[in-house]
């Protein structure tokens, strides 16, 4: 086990949890509302609002996949490690480093009022594509008993 995964729980910002679906679709319902907010933000001419609205959606997408697994976070960083330790061997790595980046450009966005329309649109890009692969993901996952 990842030792930061392992101090995430001793440090309760990550918790074992029952595994509940209703819980993953009302979190990929989430992403998919704050992802085609981003888009519409994007249309309006409103890059700093997009960034932050995509982020959430990779969030909720986040949260989703870790849910599945049996797991809650407690804080963004730990769900950008348990979103790795659980699934780097499902996923393609690019989508754990694109969480991970777009967390500190959300962070730039709102506490910086650093942003532009070309890392708004790439901020939605990544969460579409991030949305994706996490549905595919999730198709793999064995049935719950």
């Amino acid at each position: 086990m990842d030792s930061r995964f392992r101090q995430c729980l001793e440090e309760k910002r990550l918790v074992k949890i029952e595994i509940q679906m209703d819980l993953v679709g009302k979190e990929i319902k989430a992403a998919e509302y704050d992802l085609a907010s981003a888009e519409k933000s994007l249309k309006e001419g409103n890059p700093k609002w997009a960034t932050v609205q995509a982020y959430y959606s990779m969030f909720h997408t986040a949260k989703a996949l870790v849910y599945r697994k049996g797991y809650r976070e407690k804080s963004h960083a730990c769900l950008s490690i348990a979103l790795r330790a659980l699934y780097e061997n499902v996923m393609d790595a690019k989508h754990f480093e694109r969480f991970r980046d777009c967390m500190n450009l959300r962070q730039d966005a709102d506490y910086g009022m650093i942003y532009s329309d070309k890392s708004a649109e790439t901020v939605a890009t990544w969460a579409r594509e991030f949305l994706e692969a996490a549905r595919g993901a999730l198709k793999k996952q064995p049935p719950i008993a």
